[in-house]
This record gives C-alpha cells, sequence and structure tokens, in this order.
C-alpha cells in the first residue's frame, strides 16, 4: 500500500492498493476510485463493536474496499478544512476524539475508549466516550484545523482547551481541571473546565475547536420569524 496526501482546504488521501489489499473507512469516506475494486459494507467487529462506534461518532457499517487488480487508486477526502494526519498504529496505538477516523488499512482496529475518570467524560466536550485505534497497519486521521505535535515528559502536564485535544498516546493520562476562581469561570471565555495532558507520551492538538466555529457559523444564520 503507498498514499499520497492532496494537499488543499480541505485535504484528501489518495492510496494506492497492490491486488488482494483493502482498505476500510466510514460509510461515505469515498470520494473517488479507479476499476478493479470491490465494495463490501459489514459491520467490522461484530454489533458491539459497531454500536460502539456508533456512540464515538462514527457510522455502525464500514465500507470495505478491496483491491482485485494491481495498482487500484482510492481516495478518502476530509469533510472539514485542516490535515488528514497518517498514523502507524503499529508503533503507536492512540486515542482519539469522535470523529476523528477517516480510513485505514483493514488489519487496524477501531473500537470505543472509556475515559479512565468519569469527569473527563462528563465534563470533557467531547463526551464520555473516545476512540481507540489499536492493532498493525496505517490509519489516517481528520485533523480540524491546523497541527500541533507535543512529546510530553514524565509528568510533564499541558492544559489544553477541551476541544483542541485531538488525540494522544495511550501512556498519557487524560483528566479535567476546574478553572480556578469565580471571575474567570464567568468572564474568562475559557468555560469552566480545562484538559490536562500528563506525560510521558505524544499528544496531538488540533487549532480548530469544531463546536466554537459551529457556534460562529449559527450566529450569522437569520433566525426565521
Amino acid at each position: 500500500m503507498q498514499y499520497r496526501i492532496v494537499d488543499g482546504i480541505v485535504q484528501a488521501v489518495e492510496v494506492t492498493l497492490n491486488k488482494g489489499e483493502a482498505m476500510c473507512t466510514q460509510s461515505g469516506g469515498m470520494a473517488w476510485m479507479s476499476d478493479g475494486l470491490k465494495l463490501e459494507s459489514n459491520v467490522k467487529g461484530g454489533l458491539a463493536k459497531g454500536f460502539g462506534r456508533m456512540f464515538s461518532g462514527e457510522s455502525l457499517f464500514l465500507a470495505t474496499y478491496t483491491a482485485e487488480r494491481q495498482d487500484a487508486v482510492i481516495a478518502f477526502a476530509a469533510t472539514v478544512p485542516g490535515k488528514i494526519l497518517p498514523v502507524n498504529v503499529s508503533e503507536e496505538g492512540l486515542i482519539c476524539q469522535k470523529g476523528a477516523f477517516l480510513c485505514a488499512e483493514t488489519s487496524v482496529e477501531l473500537k470505543v475508549a472509556f475515559t479512565k475518570k468519569l469527569s473527563a467524560g462528563f465534563f470533557g466536550g467531547e463526551g464520555f466516550i473516545l476512540q481507540e485505534l489499536s492493532g498493525s497497519g496505517t490509519a489516517f486521521l481528520e485533523v480540524d484545523g491546523g497541527l500541533y505535535e507535543k512529546e510530553l515528559a514524565p509528568g510533564e502536564v499541558l492544559k489544553v482547551d477541551t476541544g483542541n485535544v485531538f488525540a494522544f498516546e495511550k501512556s498519557v493520562t487524560y483528566e479535567i481541571e476546574t478553572i480556578k476562581g469565580f471571575k474567570n469561570m464567568l468572564f474568562g471565555g475559557e468555560g469552566l473546565f480545562l484538559t490536562r495532558l500528563t506525560g510521558p507520551g505524544k499528544v496531538y492538538l488540533q487549532t480548530m475547536n469544531m463546536s466554537e466555529f459551529v457556534g460562529e457559523i449559527a450566529k450569522g444564520i437569520p433566525s426565521g420569524k
């Protein structure tokens, strides 16, 4: 399997497959493809994992495209302005925000991941359920806006607006802390909570907070009267 990132405001990844190789994506993720690819829609991993994907922001059914000839080409496009991040799952299992998964080799497993502390789920802003990537092979993730990567040393702490947390390695501790100071809570403009990421491990942050972005768009939509 070979790939190239098609650059632009909304990126895509174009994958060239050898005969017999396959890629899976969420329903509707394919943008274009050549002849020689067979489509099969299924609940990968069974109903339990399928429903888990639904709770984490993905579709119940995954579409699997298998190359029936050499050098078959298929592309998967992101849904919002940003970047596509290739991840070697064999080297680093990741915990991701919901909706981050774009496509992957079929050897990659996508399942629901519960945060270790209930407070992170109830107040984290991205929901109690996250996504976990494991197995082997390459996966491609959708980053909202730009991408910032940082390697945290053991015990090193990074505090982040929750909507800007994209992914982190399993060795990183993820929890929520309250903004200090009553006036800061009311007038600081950062909400009531921050995400506290503690190393060791790599973290990936995104520059676009999708909730805030959607809110800004909503402000400009005329209300019907």
